[in-house]
Parts: structure tokens; sequence; C-alpha cells
């Protein structure tokens, strides 16, 4: 069994996001290597609370690397630079960690498995021992084109942060020298694959960082054309989500025969899109449900026809993975991880543009699909192969196959 050190700053059970994609990704690979993650500390309670009922938990060896509660603080607020400071003092710490668990231990092959962002890729490359790196996110710039409404600060911040990735991308010493080492590196999605091969000169793998579990939903949908099409909008109410495409698109429709079901902002973040509702005169048309458990998301997931996804940049959205669980197809933009999840069998995709443009093409989609609705039992069928596709399992499989080669290559 091949023996794995994997450096995973954030890994919990029952997340989502960066603790729960490195969850994932540690609990599937040790079905069939033996690991030894080094984490921060903070989910270790939860960690060692579920290890006990897993089969495979004899092949997870655990080391903390704990910060305070203030870096864990800046760690969840997204932007906040000062981070990066400090998760480069602990990627030192965790360097000497993992110069004591290879003396003590065998150890094949080195995996630098997240944070998923390409700008700190730790110091493990410099071990000598094989070493991959990913799935890793790299995307070059956000789309300056969908900055219009956003304040003066937003665009100002979002403008030096496209500068700065590109720099970085160009210039950081130590994320080209762990290029240089890395004997695969594991791409996110197909933005992330097209930056890193023109900045690294290397032709990365692609594997999405999420998994979809296998599922036996018995979904039956109607689809019927006697009722409204209930098309779904899951996410934060940020503006990378884009909500306001997501209504204004409604308003494009002029279609009373469509609502619009919105989850995931306080009552204090709704209001001014309720009051955006009312001026767009779809207010009618729109059900807000505020924050909900996930269990309602997906009981909302199996009673409406549509997931409508606005986000312009993100990783892999595990939300869209969690759609085609529920057998809902989707509607969302070519970019990002979710733009490499859904294919023309269960969804429809538009490449992104202007918003004015988005706005239109959405419009025309939705407004065909709530006349033919054939489209959509045929994209919901479909879901069930692209679970298969897209399945924890397949991606285990394609990484562990990749440790084989290294290993083989290093003979």
């Amino acid at each position: 069994m091949l023996s794995i050190l994997i450096n995973a700053y954030a890994c919990s059970p029952n997340m989502g996001s960066e603790p729960g994609m490195a969850w994932n990704w540690c609990v599937n690979l040790a079905k069939y290597c033996e690991l030894y993650i080094i984490t921060e500390g903070e989910f270790q309670e939860k960690i060692e609370a579920v290890l006990p009922t897993l089969p495979q938990a004899k092949n997870m060896h655990f080391y903390y690397n704990p910060v305070s509660d203030e870096i864990r603080k800046m760690c969840w607020n997204q932007g906040d630079w000062r981070f990066y400071i400090h998760y480069k003092k602990w990627q030192q710490k965790t360097l000497a960690i993992a110069k004591q668990i290879i003396k003590e231990n065998n150890i094949d092959i080195i995996h630098q498995l997240n944070m998923i962002g390409f700008r700190e890729p730790g110091y493990l490359w410099s071990l000598d021992k094989p070493f991959i790196w990913g799935p890793t996110n790299a995307k070059e710039a956000f789309p300056i084109a969908y900055l219009d409404g956003a304040t003066w600060q937003k665009v100002l911040f979002i403008k030096i942060k496209n500068l700065i990735n590109k720099n970085q991308l160009r210039f950081a010493t130590r994320v080209h020298k762990a290029a240089q080492k890395a004997s695969f590196i594991i791409a996110a999605s197909t933005d992330s694959a097209n930056a890193i091969k023109k900045y690294f000169k290397c032709t990365p793998i692609l594997i999405n960082e999420s998994g979809c579990d296998i599922t036996a939903n018995n979904i039956s949908r109607s689809f019927e054309k006697n009722r409204p099409l209930e098309v779904l909008w899951v996410g934060r109410f940020i503006f990378t989500k884009q909500l306001i495409i997501a209504l204004e698109t409604l308003a494009a429709c002029k279609n009373p025969n469509i609502k619009l079901h919105i989850v995931g902002g306080s009552a204090e973040e709704e209001q001014p899109f309720k009051e955006i509702s009312e001026k767009l005169s779809i207010q009618k048309q729109c059900v807000w449900y505020e924050k909900v458990p996930h269990e309602k998301v997906q009981s909302l997931m199996q009673q409406c026809d549509l997931f409508f996804f606005t986000s312009i940049a993100e990783g892999t959205p595990h939300v869209i993975l969690e759609a085609f669980n529920n057998l809902l197809p989707v509607l969302c933009f070519n970019t990002c991880g979710h733009g490499d999840c859904v294919n023309d069998k269960v969804g429809i995709k538009i490449d992104l543009s202007t918003p004015k443009q988005s706005v239109k093409e959405f419009a025309s989609i939705l407004n065909t699909l709530e006349k033919d609705r054939e489209i959509l039992r045929t994209f919901s069928t479909n879901c069930i192969q692209r679970q298969e596709e897209l399945s924890w399992d397949n991606k285990i499989k394609q990484m562990v196959a990749l440790y084989s080669n290294i290993l083989n290559d290093n003979k």
C-alpha cells in the first residue's frame, strides 16, 4: 500500500468548502493508501469523533499544527490578506513536522492538497520525495466586465487583486519552484489549467477539487407545462454570486409562469434585493427563504425544475454536485469548476460576456425551457450518469493512478 504524506491546512468532516474538500479526498484516498495528514487544529474534535466510525481509519494518521483563534478568524474572512503572513509561518512549521514524519515512516509521495489557492504552495516540495500539487486554483483574473454596479472600493479591490494574481503567477519564486518540483500539477478547473500552462510551462491534469456522492435519489418530477417553472437560486449574497443577474433575467423573461426561489441571505441581506425585485416588478414571482438548513436546500432541489447558478468566480461549488445528486438540471456560466461539471447532457452554459448580454441570453434560455419541459426531463435523467462520471470514487482512482505513475517514473 502506498504511503502518502498530505499537507491539508483545512480538513473536517461534515463541512463544505476547503475543509470538506480535503476531508473527502483523504477519507476516500485512505481506502487505497496509507495517509499521514498534517492539518490545522480547528477541527480536531470533529475529526477524532468521526474516525472511529470509518473502516479505513487505520490508514489515516493525523498530525495537528494549530493556530490561534485570531488567525482562524482571518482565514474565514476571505479577502483578509493578513492571513497569508500567518499561513506562510504555518507552512514553515508544517515542514518541520513533515521532516519528522519522514524520519519515522516510509513515505512514498508528498501531496500538497489544500488550501487550493496557487499563491501558497508550502515548503514540502523542498523535501527529497516525489511531490504532487493540487487540485489547485490558479485563475488568472476576475472578469472585470461584471463590475458594473459595484462600489468603487470593490472595483479597486478586484483590479488590484487581478494585478497581484498575474504578478504572482509570473514572478513568485516559491510558487515556480514548487511547480518545477511537482511530478504532476492538478488543476481545479479549465481556467486554472490554462493559467498553469501559460505561466508554469507545464501540462496540468484537470481534476475538479470536489466530487459527487452516488445517491439513490428516486425523484419524480412531472415537468408539466400546466404549472410554473420552478427555478432555484442558492448562494451567499456577495458580489461574485451575481444574484442581481438572476433577478434581471427573471424580469427580462416577461414570463409570469416562471418562479424564482432564492436561498442564502439573512433578512438584512435580502432587503436591498427585495427592493430591486419590486423595481423590476417581479416581486410576486420571487420566493425568499433566508438562510436555511442543508436538508431544506436538498428538499428545495427535489421540488424545483432548474438550478440557476449565476456565480462568476468560484472553485468547484459543491452545490452544483448536490444538484446532480437531486437530478436537478443546471443553468450557469461556462467558467470555473461549474463550467467543467455542467455538460450539455445535464444543463446549459453561456460564456462570460457582459451583464447585459448575459441577462439577455439567460432569459432566452429560461423562456425556451418554460415552453419545452421535455428538455429538462432529459437533463434530469442524465444527471444519474453525471453523478458517476464526477464521483469521488472516479476522482480517487485517477489520483491513485497518478501516484503509481510517479513511483514508476522514479524507479
